[in-house]
């Protein structure tokens, strides 16, 4: 915020740059950035060689049902044309079977007991009435023989 408010004080690039220590570029990024209506402190995504294959990849995930390798992804797109790596090739099935995977997961319902179906007792009164004394714990009790 610092870079926005100096420039905000100087009204110029150089003297905003000069009071932050940055660079004058990245304070008339900032600018720029913020005079667009975006956020200056998040980053462009930068374009991917895979990008124009993504459809295909994200096809084939969801035809077998994500059960499709990277490596075989890989060999399909390289018949096709495809010159990045492998690397990129698992990244972008990775993403795919993800995003299916967050399109098919089970919703969250939280546990809720119907009355009188489950047991329930209080611990501490059925150890007082069957007469453990001190000395015993949770564990057992301590001289008492095989009684206990």
């Amino acid at each position: 915020m610092e870079i926005l408010a100096a420039y905000d004080l100087t009204g110029t690039v150089w003297s905003a740059a000069d009071l932050t220590r940055h660079d004058p570029k990245t304070v008339k990024r900032y600018v720029q950035a913020r005079a667009s209506g975006r956020n200056p402190y998040e980053r462009e995504p930068r374009p991917k060689m895979i990008d124009t294959f993504l459809e295909k990849v994200e096809e084939w995930v969801e035809q077998s049902k994500a059960m499709i390798r990277a490596d075989v992804v890989h060999e399909k797109l390289v018949t096709m044309g495809y010159q990045g790596s492998a690397r990129s090739t698992r990244r972008a099935v990775n993403a795919a079977k993800a995003a299916r995977k967050a399109g098919k997961r089970r919703t969250y319902r939280p546990w809720v007991p119907e009355p009188g179906r489950w047991l329930q007792f209080d611990g501490a009164r059925v150890r007082a009435s069957a007469g453990v004394g001190p000395g015993c714990s949770a564990r057992g009790c301590r001289g008492r023989g095989s009684e206990w």
